[in-house]
């Protein structure tokens, strides 16, 4: 009975563990990062790459189409506490930001398009979202500013050059505020 107890007692702690937002640290399989933001001086960017892929509604989307605004890409993933977390500060920043900005999700590690659609209805994420399971378009930024923990968002400035990173979870006010800098060109 004692070994039950305990047993018990350290699954509960494990599981409860694997669901915590705390940052820097590996979460249920993942690595969510500490909000630490990384800025690339103007004269330091370099080209981001091409994303091109099929959205959760099955629309074909790439970045190529979105020329002229500041685009924001979100890893982000259905099964990830942090990602649930900053979701509305997204939708918001999104929604104030509009004129200037793209935000596009990059919907990793989900095994099925409902799982990715559900947490865009709930959180009624008005921008596209590219099904990414296996992390192939998250990888295409390894070697420039590679995004190494869940969530993540990269801003990529109107000339198509990587300025800015968050690794974890963010506010809208932190996006806003990058997004108005690169907008400007700063």
């Amino acid at each position: 009975m004692r070994r039950l107890a305990v047993f018990c007692v350290t699954a509960v702690t494990l599981l409860l563990a694997a669901c915590t937002g705390s940052t820097g640290s590996t979460e249920g399989g993942f690595v969510s990062g500490d909000g630490r933001i990384t800025r690339v001086p103007v004269e330091q960017r370099t080209p981001a790459p091409e994303i091109a892929g099929t959205t959760l509604d099955e629309k074909p989307w790439s970045s190529t189409s979105a020329t002229g605004k500041v685009l924001v890409y979100n890893v982000w993933g259905s099964w990830c506490p942090p990602c649930v977390k900053e979701a509305p500060a997204l939708v918001r920043a999104a929604q104030r930001t509009e004129q200037t900005a793209q935000f596009v999700g990059l919907n990793t590690r989900d095994l099925a398009t409902a799982q990715g659609l559900a947490f865009v209805r709930e959180f009624n994420v008005p921008y596209p979202n590219l099904f990414d399971p296996g992390g192939e378009l998250v990888l295409k930024f390894a070697g420039k500013l590679p995004l190494s923990a869940i969530p993540s968002t990269v801003i990529v400035d109107k000339q198509g050059r990587i300025a800015a990173r968050v690794l974890g979870d963010t506010t809208e006010a932190t996006l806003v505020g990058l997004i108005e800098d690169v907008a400007a060109g700063r």
